[in-house]
């Protein structure tokens, strides 16, 4: 597999982790918004919990999700970076793999996302680059 094929294929990894993670958080804020069509949070409701979450408010799972949404973009800016900044993979790829991981907090863009995230951010930091010196 040739150099630039890894760094395609880590960039492609890393924008759709990105943006699954962006969109599954959205998905879910919405949800948290507007209640879910069985009338509650992932279908946990106040039938069953008595209008709470494992005796928690829901107040935490908006905060949860909004660390997740703000995981997707930051993956999304790494995978960009990868892309703009090839030379730079090792920190744009610590980047992406970190925070695709810390986006399982909020379901990690229903955990295909993160684990999209995970792989892309991987691949990058497995490449090596070649380095060409001036010769005679």
């Amino acid at each position: 597999m040739s150099l630039q094929s890894v760094r395609t294929t880590a960039f492609i990894l890393s924008l759709l982790g990105g943006t699954i993670i962006v969109l599954g958080s959205i998905i879910a804020l919405l949800l948290a918004a507007f209640g879910s069509p069985y009338g509650a949070y992932y279908g946990m409701g106040p039938g069953m919990m008595g209008g709470y979450w494992f005796g928690y408010g829901s107040a935490w799972l908006w905060r949860l999700t909004a660390v997740s949404l703000g995981c997707g973009v930051i993956v999304l800016i790494g995978a960009i970076m990868l892309n703009a900044r090839p030379g730079d993979h090792f920190t744009w790829g610590v980047i992406v793999l970190t925070f695709s991981v810390i986006s399982f907090v909020g379901m990690g863009g229903y955990v295909i996302g993160a684990i999209l995230g995970i792989a892309g951010g991987a691949l990058a930091l497995s490449h090596k680059t070649t380095v060409k010196t001036a010769g005679p």
